[in-house]
C-alpha cells in the first residue's frame, strides 16, 4: 500500500473535536481518492464513499441543505448505514455537485461529529462561479500534489536514506557512497516521476517501458478532459499550450513562444485554465522586498512548471538515457532541474496553503540578476540558486542577499552537503530538508 505524508495530516484532523469538513484538492490521478479511502478504511469502522461523477444520481439528495435528511438519503440509495464518529463520508468528485460543497457549511454547523471529507480535481473552475456561494469558515482545503522524492524513497524501501536525509547534519556530510546511491534513486526518481500509478507499476514490474506507457496514458487522459470545461474555440488553445508547455517549463513565459498566430489574450485563457486544473503553476517574480511576497509580485512575468517531473519528460520526448548519462542540471540547460526544485519546494509547504512560489529578476542595462528560487524563514527571504557543476559563479545570489540583508544563501547542485560562509550548498536529493537546515 502507498505511503503519503498527507495521511498524517488527515489523522490529526480526526482526533480534533472541533474538526470542520475537509475539502482535498489537487489534480486527477494524484491518489486522492486512494488516500482518502486508506485513511478511512484504518481510521473508522466504516467509508461510505459517494462518487457524484459516477453516480450522479446522488445529487439529487442535496437538493436540501439539511443533514440529516441528506443522510436519510444517501443511506436510502446506498443501502449503508452513516453513523457519525464511526463513519467517514467522502464524496468524491463533489465539483460534479456544487450543493453538496455548500451543504459541507451545515453538516459543521448541525452535526459536527461527522467526519466529512470531499475531494475534486476541477474545484476551481465551480468555486470561480460568480453565482456560487462557497461555506467561508466552515469548510478547511488540504492541498495535493505527486509524490516527493522522500515519499518515492519511503515506498520504494529506501526508508533507511529517509532516516538519515532526516538527520543528517552540515558538519558530518555525506559520505561518498550514499551520495552515488542517492543520486542513483534521484535519477530513477526524474525518470518516473511521482504520479502513483506510474510508481505503483514500477514496484510490479520494475520496467521503465512500462512506466512511460502509463505516463502517457495520463497525458491523454488529461488531454481528454479539456472538454469538460473548454468550449471548441477554447479547448484548441488548451491542447496548443498542453503540447507546448513541457518546452518552456522554468523559462519566462512569453505567449509568443506558445504561437505567433494566436492572440495572447486566448492563450492567457487556456493558461488560467491549465493552472485551475492543477496541471500547470505559475511561478511569479516579486520584488522581495518585504512580507508577503505575494503582495510584490509582477502578474505580467512568471514562470511555468509542470505538474509532475516524469509527465514533463514523456512530454517532451527526453530520452530516458539522458537521465543517466547526462548531467542532470545540464538536461535541457537545466530546467529539468529547475522543474524537480520547484515541484519538491511545492511539496514542502503546509497541506492547508494553497501553491506558491516565487522568483527574482532584476532587469537593468548595467547590472541584470536573476535568483531561481525565494524561501521564507523567520524574517528573512532566503534566495535560492539551481547551479551546474560543484562549483558555479553565485553573482546573482550574493547581489540579492547583499540588497535584501538576507542572512544566508542556498545553492542546490550535484556537490555533496555543505557550507561556506553565508553559502549553503544542499544537494538536489536534499531539497526537502531546507527548512530543517536553514534553521
Amino acid at each position: 500500500m502507498m505511503f503519503r505524508y498527507i495521511e498524517k495530516e488527515l489523522e490529526e484532523w480526526r482526533k480534533k473535536k472541533d474538526h470542520l469538513p475537509l475539502i482535498l484538492r489537487g489534480a486527477r490521478q494524484i491518489g486522492k481518492s486512494y488516500i482518502i479511502e486508506k485513511f478511512g478504511k484504518k481510521a473508522f469502522d466504516s467509508v461510505v464513499v459517494i462518487d457524484f461523477e459516477f453516480q450522479p444520481e446522488f445529487c439529487e439528495c442535496f437538493e436540501t441543505l439539511d443533514p440529516q435528511k441528506i443522510l436519510n438519503r444517501l443511506e436510502l440509495i446506498s443501502e449503508k448505514e452513516i453513523t457519525p464518529e464511526k463513519t467517514l463520508l467522502f464524496l468524491d468528485e463533489i465539483q460534479e455537485c456544487p450543493k453538496a460543497i455548500m451543504a459541507l457549511r451545515y453538516f459543521k454547523e448541525k452535526m459536527p461529529e461527522l467526519h466529512v471529507i470531499g475531494a475534486g480535481s476541477l474545484l476551481e473552475f465551480v468555486l470561480g462561479e460568480e453565482d456560487f456561494s462557497f461555506p467561508v469558515g466552515r469548510v478547511q482545503f488540504l492541498f495535493m500534489g505527486p509524490l516527493s522524492f522522500s515519499e518515492f524513497l519511503l515506498n520504494t524501501g529506501n526508508e533507511r536514506l529517509v532516516e538519515f536525509l532526516g538527520q543528517v547534519e552540515i558538519k558530518e556530510g555525506i559520505p561518498g557512497e550514499v551520495h552515488k546511491k542517492l543520486l542513483e534513486e534521484l535519477r530513477l526518481y526524474l525518470a518516473l516521476g511521482g504520479m502513483p500509478a506510474v510508481v505503483q507499476k514500477y514496484l510490479e514490474t520494475n520496467s521503465l517501458i512500462e512506466c512511460r506507457r502509463v505516463q502517457l496514458s495520463i497525458l491523454q487522459a488529461y488531454q481528454n478532459d479539456f472538454g469538460k470545461y473548454a468550449s471548441k474555440g477554447e479547448h484548441r488553445h488548451l491542447q496548443l499550450l498542453f503540447e507546448k508547455a513541457p518546452k518552456v517549463v522554468a523559462t519566462h513565459f512569453k505567449y509568443v513562444n506558445v504561437s505567433a498566430d494566436v492572440k495572447s489574450r486566448e492563450i492567457k485563457v487556456a493558461l488560467e485554465q491549465l493552472c485551475y486544473a492543477g496541471l500547470l503553476t505559475r511561478v511569479y517574480a516579486t520584488a522581495a522586498s518585504g512580507f508577503p511576497l505575494s503582495a510584490q509580485i509582477k502578474e505580467n512575468r512568471f514562470k511555468i512548471l509542470f505538474l509532475d517531473i516524469g509527465l514533463l519528460h514523456t512530454a517532451h520526448r527526453v530520452d530516458i538515457n539522458e537521465l543517466w548519462q547526462e548531467d542532470l542540471l545540464q538536461i535541457h540547460s537545466g530546467r529539468l532541474a529547475e522543474q524537480f526544485v520547484g515541484q519538491e519546494l511545492l511539496n514542502l509547504r503546509d497541506f492547508y496553503e494553497s501553491p506558491q512560489l516565487f522568483f527574482w529578476k532584476r532587469e537593468q542595462k548595467s547590472s541584470s540578476a536573476e535568483v531561481d528560487y525565494l524561501l521564507t524563514s523567520r524574517s528573512s527571504v532566503i534566495p535560492l540558486e539551481v547551479k551546474a557543476g560543484v562549483s558555479g559563479r553565485l553573482l546573482s545570489l550574493q547581489q540579492f542577499m547583499e540588497e535584501k540583508g538576507s542572512p544566508l544563501g542556498v545553492k542546490v547542485s550535484m556537490a555533496p552537503l555543505s557550507r561556506d560562509g553565508n553559502i549553503l550548498s544542499v544537494p538536489l536529493y536534499m531539497v526537502d530538508q531546507i527548512h530543517r537546515l536553514i534553521r
